[in-house]
């Protein structure tokens, strides 16, 4: 993981965020004027991307998974049955997330950037926080990833 600073004109700052956006795994863009007020500064910390073998595809992620009616009973059970201020494992969290994901994948194609969308992707980036504070990847791949190994490990 690194830090990169831009210093550029105000005009440039979104057309160099998209930029690194592609070329990196980055987090959240912190802008900030320059002393004079002319240019625009960026902070953005970054990784290099996986190499795209590393994460397996929602259908390959997903191919033995639970139908999505399943899952979704399972998860209000699992709640349904858990005392009040129960703190809940990591199980819940990933199948709550893969099925966040799941629903999302779904939706993207009619509405790429809605509710269900960022529903899971907030699911995602918690899990990834619970399991590897600080680490910087795309979410809902290592939602991906994750649920796979579950899914290969109960076999």
């Amino acid at each position: 993981m690194f830090e990169i600073r831009v210093i550029c004109d105000p005009a440039d700052t979104d057309r160099l965020t998209t930029a690194l956006a592609a070329a990196f795994t980055t987090g959240e863009v912190r802008r900030y004027p320059t002393r004079d007020g002319k240019r625009t500064r960026l902070y953005v910390t970054a990784d290099h991307r996986p190499a795209p073998q590393d994460w397996p595809t929602p259908e390959q992620a997903y191919a033995n998974a639970p139908g999505i009616n399943s899952e979704i009973g399972w998860t209000a059970r699992f709640l349904a049955d858990a005392e009040c201020f129960t703190e809940l494992d990591r199980e819940f969290y990933l199948r709550k997330a893969a099925l966040l994901d799941r629903i999302a994948l779904l939706d993207e194609p009619h509405d790429p950037h809605g509710d269900a969308t960022e529903t899971a992707e907030a699911a995602a980036v918690f899990l990834l926080d619970m399991d590897q504070p600080g680490v910087i990847c795309d979410a809902r791949l290592y939602v991906r990833q994750q649920y796979a190994r579950s899914l290969a490990d109960d076999q």
